[in-house]
């Protein structure tokens, strides 16, 4: 990706990278790695608050009988999407560290209490949901800028929003739909990387713990296969992933990124998924390619990515779900599709660009964005009653930067389904308007 010039002092820098179209062609792990490279000491971040009104039902059975649930009021939704924290080091020599904490939905939070309802009973309870995960965490060796060693937990950068996902790199309020349901997001895992950078490309290649078939599902199709609910990833198969950009035209990247491993007979127990001899030939092999680019240039940011999946033995694994051991097991019981789809554009214009007494440090970003997803597209012997997956949404709205690393936002967005149910009854359109303000930067 692109370096920073070393010659600028480490303030310069800072502001540098922290303003949109800097952003805009750096990924997260590059962008600590060039602070920790450049400042010895880095420490920044960033965070996103988020206030929704929603136009729809939030009954979990609205697909199911829609009519039912078509004149149902609203609900509101306040969230910390994203809480992020920043930690980097350079040793010297070549060898740096870097982390990232996350802190998703306001963290997680428990207690211990006496209840006084229950006989003077001391239970432990689930105080607020949310999760605190470690999104990064690597050693690094640098030989060279083309040759670049990682090893620890790493950002997997397939697709657009994984390769890019600080607020100031998508004008939602949210994390752009597509992407973020049918692939993990933000995607990390834990593994080895080989990355550089060679004239007007940047290249990367990764070896990591494989996913896990049963925590596919059909709601988000691979997104739960990342996750490990034990206290060690399972590493019984391998995933390989790709990612190249190029950087050849001024203000515009391109890349091309993919993934595939097998996804079967790698969970705990080993043979967690039933008798292994029966089963033996159930690979679970999982492909996914996508292509997504930014332009960056003439006062407008245009961003678009397409990304399509593929499971093999998808209706077996599906099956073999379905029948798995009850009670407490983390398996999901959901059918998980063949294929996946997701595909997205959006474009925005800086308004104060054509405004002389406003054409500082100051943006105004009029845009709007489509998107096209579909979590589960069936093999020809799976049930093909779930048409609610295949989604459009559509937003516009506004982002104001009223400094570097500032952005407040507003949209409205309107949720549709080219698809009914089997007896023809329409979904429920699902609009909605969110006001969301976020920061991004590094402050040491």
């Amino acid at each position: 990706m692109n370096k920073l010039t070393t010659a600028l002092s480490a303030c310069a820098a800072a502001l540098c990278l922290t303003a949109a179209d800097a952003q805009a062609q750096t990924s997260a792990a590059d962008s600590v790695y060039q602070h920790a490279k450049g400042n010895r000491l880095s420490i920044g971040g960033y965070g996103e608050v988020a206030l929704t009104r929603n136009f729809y039902s939030d009954n979990v059975y609205r697909y199911r009988n829609p009519s039912t649930y078509k004149d149902d009021p609203g609900h509101g939704r306040f969230d910390v999407p994203h809480a992020v924290i920043y930690i980097s080091y350079d040793f010297g020599k070549g060898w740096s560290m870097s982390s990232e904490i996350e802190f998703e939905h306001g963290g997680a939070g428990g207690a211990v209490e006496k209840e006084w309802e229950e006989g003077g009973e001391w239970e432990a309870e689930t105080e607020k949901g949310g999760e605190v995960e470690l999104e990064q965490f690597w050693i690094q060796k640098s030989f060279a800028p083309w040759a670049n060693l990682r090893i620890g937990h790493i950002v997997v950068p397939v697709g657009l929003t994984n390769a890019h996902h600080e607020p100031l790199n998508y004008f939602t309020v949210y994390r752009p739909e597509g992407e973020g349901t049918i692939l993990p997001s933000t995607w990390h895992d834990t593994g080895v990387s080989f990355w550089g950078r060679s004239g007007d490309f940047r290249y990367e290649v990764q070896l990591l713990a494989g996913l896990d078939a049963m925590l596919f599902n059909r709601d988000n199709w691979i997104q739960g296969g990342a996750g490990s609910p034990f206290e060690f990833k399972v590493a019984n198969k391998y995933g390989f992933a790709a990612r190249l950009d190029n950087y050849t035209v001024p203000g515009l990247r391109v890349g091309l990124s993919g993934y595939y491993g097998r996804s079967f007979h790698n969970t705990f127990p080993h043979d967690m998924e039933g008798d292994g001899q029966a089963n033996k030939n159930v690979k679970g092999d999982v492909y996914v390619g996508a292509l997504d680019f930014t332009f960056d240039r003439f006062n407008w940011i245009i961003r678009g990515s397409v990304d399509y999946g593929y499971l093999a033995d998808a209706a077996k694994i599906s099956s073999l779900k379905q029948n798995s051991s009850g009670g407490s097991s983390p398996v999901s019981k959901s059918d998980v599709g063949k294929n996946a789809v997701a595909a997205g554009i959006e474009a925005g214009y800086d308004i104060f660009s054509q405004i002389d007494k406003l054409r500082t440090r100051q943006k105004l970003y009029l845009f709007g964005r489509y998107e096209y997803y579909d979590s589960y597209i069936p093999a020809k012997s799976q049930s093909h009653s779930f048409n609610y997956t295949a989604r459009n949404r559509f937003a516009v709205g506004l982002n104001y930067m009223p400094v570097p690393g500032i952005v407040v936002k507003g949209e409205y967005s309107h949720r549709y389904f080219n698809k009914t149910l089997t007896d023809g009854t329409p979904y429920n359109d699902e609009p909605s308007i969110s006001v969301g303000v976020a920061y991004q930067g590094f402050f040491l």
